[in-house]
C-alpha cells in the first residue's frame, strides 16, 4: 500500500479487517514498527475522532504524530495549477507539499468539499495535489468525496459484531441498509459514498440504500446496491442500519430539498428489522438524525464503531510502513 485514498488502495479487505482486530486485541504488538518515523496530520477542516484516533494509532506503532490545522495555523494554500496568486492564497501546494515530504514519512490530510461546484469537488484536486507533490505516502482523513478510514472502521465493526455469539445473523449474508436521515444543514456525500463503495467492494452483504427522491448518490459508488425510496421496505429484516444525512448530488448540487422528520430512525421503525444494530459515523444531531431512544438503546453500536477508528488507522499505517520503509 502506497497511499490510502479509497477502497481501491486495498488488495484484500478481509485481511485488513483481521489486522485491525488483531491490533484491538494487542495494541502495542508492533510498537517499534514506526520508530524514528514521523506522520504529519494536516487538517483543512475540523475533526475530533479522526484526529485523536489517528494520533493514537500512530503512537501505538511508535511514530511521532504532529498535527497542523492549516486554516488556523498556516498560510492559505493555492491548489490550482498556473494560478495567478493575487488573491487571498499565500502559498502554492507545489511549494508547501514537497517541504512536508521532507519533514514527514507519511502525510495524512483531511479536506472538505465546498458543496458549491460538483465538478471541482469530485475532481479531488486538493488531495491529488498533495499526492503529486509531497513525494511520500498520503492517507486520506476524509476528502471531498470519500472517507475511507471511516468506511474501513464500519466494515471492521460489522465483522466484529457478526462474529459475536449473540449475533442473530446465521448462515446467510447480513442485510445492511444505508438510510438517509434529516439534518439542519447540507452535508457532503463523503461518508455515504465511501460506505457504499466499501460495502459493495466487500461483497459479503445484501446491501440496500434508501433515501427520498432527488437524493441519489453518484452511481460509481452505489453500483451493486439495491436502491429504494421506501424506507420501511428497505428496513424490513435488516441486520445493520447505517444512518447518515447527505445533500443532493444530481440536481442543484449540495442542497437540502426535504427535512422530513419521518425519515428519522425510531424504535417503531427498528421493529421492522431483524433486531438490527444501528450505526452512525458521529457527530450526530440527536432527535434530528437519530432519536434518543435509538442512540441510548441496546441496538446502538455507535460507540463501539467510533472506538474502532483507532484500529482501522493502525492497520492502514502499519501496511504503509511495511510496504514503504
Amino acid at each position: 500500500m502506497r497511499n490510502f485514498i479509497s477502497v481501491h488502495d486495498v488488495s484484500n479487505i478481509n485481511n485488513l479487517v483481521a489486522k485491525a482486530l488483531s491490533y484491538k486485541a494487542d495494541p502495542l504488538k508492533d510498537k517499534t514498527l514506526g520508530a524514528h518515523k514521523r506522520i504529519g496530520l494536516l487538517f483543512l477542516n475540523p475533526s475530533m475522532r479522526t484526529r485523536l484516533s489517528t494520533q493514537i494509532a500512530a503512537q501505538n506503532l511508535g511514530m511521532e504524530a504532529i498535527v497542523f490545522n492549516v486554516g488556523q495555523e498556516g498560510w492559505a494554500l493555492e491548489f490550482e495549477e498556473e494560478a495567478i496568486m493575487s488573491g487571498s492564497t499565500v502559498e502554492h501546494v507545489k511549494d508547501a507539499a514537497p517541504i512536508m515530504g521532507k519533514y514527514f514519512d507519511i502525510l495524512a490530510i483531511r479536506t472538505f468539499p465546498s458543496l458549491k461546484n460538483r465538478d471541482d469537488d469530485y475532481s479531488e484536486l486538493f488531495i491529488k495535489q498533495f499526492i503529486k507533490y509531497a513525494g511520500i505516502p498520503v492517507v486520506s482523513l476524509e476528502s471531498a468525496t470519500l472517507h475511507p478510514l471511516q468506511s474501513l472502521t464500519d466494515v471492521i465493526t460489522i465483522q466484529e459484531t457478526l462474529s459475536l455469539p449473540a449475533s442473530t445473523v446465521k448462515g446467510k449474508k447480513p442485510k445492511i441498509v444505508l438510510t438517509w436521515a434529516p439534518h439542519v444543514k447540507p452535508l457532503p456525500q463523503c461518508v455515504a459514498n465511501s460506505f457504499s463503495q466499501w460495502i459493495n467492494a466487500w461483497g459479503q452483504a445484501d446491501f440496500v440504500i434508501t433515501h427520498p427522491e432527488d437524493y441519489e448518490l453518484d452511481t460509481q459508488f452505489t453500483k451493486g446496491a439495491t436502491i429504494t425510496h421506501d424506507q420501511d421496505a428497505a428496513l424490513k429484516d435488516a441486520d445493520f442500519v447505517y444512518v447518515k444525512n447527505w445533500s443532493t448530488f444530481n440536481n442543484e448540487y449540495g442542497r437540502i430539498y426535504t427535512n422530513d422528520p419521518a425519515w428519522m430512525l425510531t424504535n417503531e421503525k427498528l421493529a421492522l428489522t431483524n433486531n438490527a444494530k444501528v450505526m452512525h459515523c458521529l457527530p450526530v444531531r440527536r432527535n434530528v438524525e437519530l432519536s434518543d431512544e435509538i442512540l441510548d438503546g441496546p441496538n446502538s453500536i455507535v460507540t463501539q464503531e467510533a472506538s474502532n477508528r483507532v484500529w482501522a488507522a493502525q492497520a492502514v499505517l502499519s501496511e504503509i510502513l511495511k510496504a514503504n520503509y
